[in-house]
């Protein structure tokens, strides 16, 4: 359920069209669904603005499908994070409407019935090898219907394919800066552009890396202020958090 759907089942007993007792009994399920062994919740879409998406690795198949079934109820769609390809197979059986992306690895059932005025969101990465993650943030952003200015393969090494797009950067409303290595290009991109700026660190390096964490000491560490930084190949995060400011400059 989401606030249209709740305003319109208020109106309609304001009306008198629907009797009391029929509403209450559409609400009874509305703090959250038991579905097998998940509780999903569906009033997070009310309180939030963003439904419950189901985070599918060390889930078991069941698991996966039984939350993903109480929230399209809920909802009418639903999306599914780290999917694996076996287990996308599977729900194609029981979701057929769903799609999957396997550089991404989410799987989506329909999208949101939002739409945004503003400019895009640039997503941008560093490198190529870090699209699993970009693609997660872009993909999850589409889910909610916001549109996306894909920007690939401008890391600092080579700075002058990230200034060569600065007017696309300049113009987006919302940037996530996604790189690995030592994830120097969100600083360089806090210095560049007035609109927020998400940083997601990546798991992509050689040793000293640490698998990330390098990269999220050195964006946790920039001297571009204001640069927001969520956790290691989270574009998943990036992405909600990119929407929680589109929809709050849309009441504006």
């Amino acid at each position: 359920m989401n606030e249209s759907i709740l305003a319109d089942l208020l109106a309609q007993v304001s009306a008198g069209t629907l009797p009391p007792d029929q509403a209450l009994e559409r609400l009874r399920t509305l703090p959250f669904a038991e579905s097998g062994q998940v509780l999903a919740d569906t009033h997070r879409m009310i309180r939030q603005g963003f439904p419950e998406a189901v985070y599918a690795e060390g889930k078991t198949l069941a698991q996966t499908t039984d939350a993903l079934t109480a929230l399209v109820a809920a909802h009418g769609c639903a999306l599914a994070t780290r999917v694996s390809i076996e287990v996308a197979s599977s729900l194609s059986q029981r979701f057929p409407t769903g799609s999957y992306d396997d550089i991404s690895r989410l799987y989506c059932i329909g999208r949101m019935n939002d739409s945004f005025q503003s400019s895009p969101v640039a997503v941008v990465c560093a490198g190529t090898s870090d699209l699993p993650v970009a693609e997660e943030a872009a993909q999850t952003l589409e889910f909610a219907g916001a549109r996306v200015n894909r920007i690939t393969d401008v890391g600092v090494a080579g700075l002058h394919r990230l200034l060569a797009r600065l007017d696309d950067l300049r113009s987006a409303s919302v940037v996530i800066a996604i790189a690995g290595m030592e994830g120097a290009m969100p600083s360089v991109l806090g210095g560049l552009v007035a609109a927020p700026v998400i940083a997601v660190p990546t798991s992509v390096g050689y040793g000293a890396n640490l698998n990330g964490i390098a990269a999220l000491l050195g964006m946790l560490n920039s001297c571009a202020s204001g640069l927001t930084v969520v956790n290691i190949d989270n574009g998943f995060g990036a992405a909600v958090a990119a929407l929680r400011i589109l929809k709050l400059r849309s009441t504006e």
